[in-house]
């Protein structure tokens, strides 16, 4: 990968490059979009994409790590919240909420570019998978905070419900894009709620996880 520039000129260029790669392969797929859209795209010249970037695999490694943050960043309020089961109900709202408004529409934009891309650049794949680990470890750090709080029981496996829930989530993204439906993310979310319910501390019905 081409060495990140040093002056503050240098990087809002890189960043507008990779916001219009970004929109390009939003619109036209990964393999579809072509160094000349990007350049259109942000008003650059083909010796600048070639100054920041190597090739065009190097610039949608690029295009994922922003991803990756572009989507982590945006549920950073939410993810802050996740120590509480109401954090946690406000948080599979939100993403139920933003399914809803686009129509069920998109999918998740980390695993989109990993059906495109995971299987053609290892490098890419390694970048993307770095995405859901640090989307697990923010609901495993929620899910630990209940535990330490009395929440959840001593002993709750975290590592396999923050895996269980993420997947949840994933899965329930897939049908919602499939099928242009979003309650089937509703439909998963609760899901994952209800699971983590059963391990409550307390004597309230693991139901009271769910939010339908």
């Amino acid at each position: 990968m081409a060495p990140q520039p040093v002056t503050e000129q240098g990087r809002q260029t890189r960043q507008r490059i990779v916001a219009a790669a970004a929109d390009v392969v939003a619109e036209k797929g990964a393999l579809g979009a072509s160094l000349d859209d990007v350049g259109a795209r942000a008003a650059a010249s083909r010796s600048q994409l070639y100054h920041y970037f190597d090739d065009k695999t190097d610039l949608l490694r690029a295009v994922a790590e922003a991803t990756n943050d572009s989507v982590l960043d945006g549920q950073s309020t939410l993810f802050a919240g996740l120590g509480t089961q109401a954090g946690f109900v406000r948080w599979a709202d939100a993403l139920v909420e933003l399914q809803q408004h686009r129509g069920g529409r998109g999918g998740c934009p980390i695993a989109n570019l990993v059906a495109q891309l995971g299987e053609r650049d290892e490098e890419t794949r390694t970048v993307l998978a770095s995405g859901f680990e640090r989307w697990e470890t923010h609901i495993r750090a929620g899910l630990a905070a209940m535990v330490t709080s009395g929440e959840l029981r001593p002993g709750t496996d975290v590592d396999w419900l923050a895996a269980s829930t993420l997947a949840s989530l994933q899965g329930g993204l897939m049908l919602t894009q499939a099928r242009r439906d979003p309650q089937a993310l509703r439909q998963a979310l609760d899901g994952a709620l209800v699971l983590i319910g059963t391990y409550r501390a307390t004597s309230l019905d693991a139901e009271t996880f769910s939010t339908t």
